[in-house]
């Protein structure tokens, strides 16, 4: 755990609408995942996780699990899951889900990335999806940073995040074709006015600021790609 009067508060930083149970019981429809072959439901990315060592023994840690969908999914694949979130609301969905589903290798514990501690032995496989844009870039190169010390040498790391592809002049268009494609009803989906808050009140960064990120951590990037210049893939590995 990271302490001090110099760090920052992660409830703070989650988004109010996170904290909300209401809004987060609509949270997978809103997201996507509730439409057939969406490639935005995380559980796209098992494939990935079980080709980079999940597997009947292995410990995965989702960070920024949310409604805890991808950590089910994982879960039969797995021999110990972890969920980790800030918000109570998040992790109570993923312990109701998972009670209903009668998984009993899934721990649901209220942390963020600077305060999780992982117990036991390192993990084989750390998870993040749509949850590092919520730190600054200072806090997230710490975040990296801790995520390499609770996974074992060799390690998997796969993040997908809204990390951006261009340089600062393409920001103007690149947005614009962004916001065009954005949702009507803010019920079935993110709108332009969700994309425009989250560009002014959140943390994303730039590709070639984040891989130096992932370097420095001691990361080996093993696969990248990225959807619309506006959202990466990393399979990354740890080095050691």
């Amino acid at each position: 755990m990271i302490e001090g009067p110099w760090v920052v508060d992660e409830l703070a930083f989650a988004g109010a609408e996170h904290l909300d149970a209401a809004y987060v019981a609509g949270y997978d429809r809103k997201s996507g995942y509730e439409k057939v072959d969406d490639a935005t439901d995380p559980t796209g990315d098992l494939p990935d996780l079980r080709a980079h060592g999940l597997n009947p023994v292995a410990t995965l840690v989702d960070l920024g699990a949310g409604t805890g969908r991808l950590a089910l999914a994982a879960a039969p694949h797995a021999g110990r899951v972890v969920a980790v979130d800030v918000s109570p609301a998040m992790i109570d969905a993923i312990r109701a889900r998972a009670a209903a589903a009668g998984l009993t290798n899934v721990d649901a514990t209220r942390a963020g990335f600077l305060t999780y501690e992982h117990p036991g032995p390192p993990a084989d496989v750390v998870y993040t999806r749509n949850a590092l844009h919520q730190l600054p870039d200072f806090f997230k190169a710490l975040a990296l940073h801790r995520i390499a010390g609770m996974l074992r040498p060799g390690g998997t790391l796969l993040v997908r995040d809204l990390v951006y592809d261009f340089g600062p002049g393409e920001a103007p268009a690149v947005f614009a074709d962004w916001f065009a494609g954005a949702a009507s009803d803010p019920r079935e989906g993110y709108t332009a006015e969700d994309y425009a808050t989250h560009i002014r009140t959140e943390f994303s960064t730039y590709r070639w600021l984040f891989e130096p990120m992932l370097d420095a951590a001691g990361f080996d990037i093993v696969d990248a790609s990225y959807h619309g210049r506006l959202y990466g893939r990393y399979v990354c590995r740890r080095r050691g």
